[in-house]
């Protein structure tokens, strides 16, 4: 998953020590209900994952699906990837003692060994990547995964028509501002969304999923511009 396109931008935000420990507190202002979505994600997960799972966590600097994730199941094992160092260093703090149960790989799916994972997530993450390389990323990760074992995916997505995409922006601003993000800091996150990140229509992003060999997609969330949904291998 080479660093290109509007991953690159972000990419070196995530690479900024003082912008990386204060990671924890944005994503819960920004995506609404994402206790909950850590919590689905896990009971999807469970449904057909075995006693003592091993699951594939890519994009998975800060930690706080890891930490979700071990917390609520813990017989499972996890391996998690994301190419930001410093997220890394992240994830294993938001850890703490949990950490002996995950191994964290610097870079992206590709540095993971293809080793039959009895379920996977990339929460937050696929709206980074062009359609190409969005398809590309989805066929790596089933490719690490045992036959039938399920796959959560869960990032910004939603109507692109005329006028529907600034809607949805504005939007998603005016979440972050009524969760208590300064309004300059939502209005700028908007803006470099807008600029840098490839959020396309829902209907496309469960086309690539099945595109990549996932079958039985299934949107189980939606809040505002982001969605959710789970797929098998």
């Amino acid at each position: 998953m080479p660093a290109e396109d509007g991953s690159k931008h972000f990419l070196a935000a995530f690479s900024d020590p003082e912008a990386v420990a204060k990671y924890s507190d944005g994503p819960r202002r920004f995506v609404p209900g994402l206790e909950g979505l850590h919590t689905m994600c896990g009971l999807l997960l469970a449904e057909r994952a075995p006693p003592a799972a091993r699951v594939l966590v890519v994009g998975a600097g800060g930690g706080l699906e890891l930490k979700a994730l071990a917390q609520a199941h813990p017989d499972w094992t996890f391996v998690g990837v994301d190419p930001a160092a410093e997220m890394l260093r992240q994830a294993e703090r938001t850890l703490g003692p949990l950490a002996d149960r995950v191994e964290l790989v610097e870079g992206y799916v590709d540095d993971v060994a293809a080793d039959g994972f009895d379920g996977a997530t990339c929460l937050l993450t696929l709206h980074f990547l062009d359609h190409a390389e969005r398809r590309r990323t989805a066929e790596a990760i089933r490719a690490r995964m045992r036959a039938e074992a399920p796959f959560v995916a869960a990032h910004g997505s939603f109507p692109q028509g005329p006028g529907e995409r600034d809607l949805w922006l504005d939007r998603y601003a005016a979440f972050a501002i009524a969760s208590g993000v300064e309004p300059e800091k939502a209005l700028g996150a908007r803006t470099a969304v807008a600029a840098s990140v490839n959020m396309i229509a829902p209907e496309e992003d469960e086309a690539i999923l099945r595109e990549a060999g996932f079958r039985d997609v299934a949107q189980f969330y939606a809040a505002f511009t982001w969605r959710g949904w789970v797929a098998y291998a």
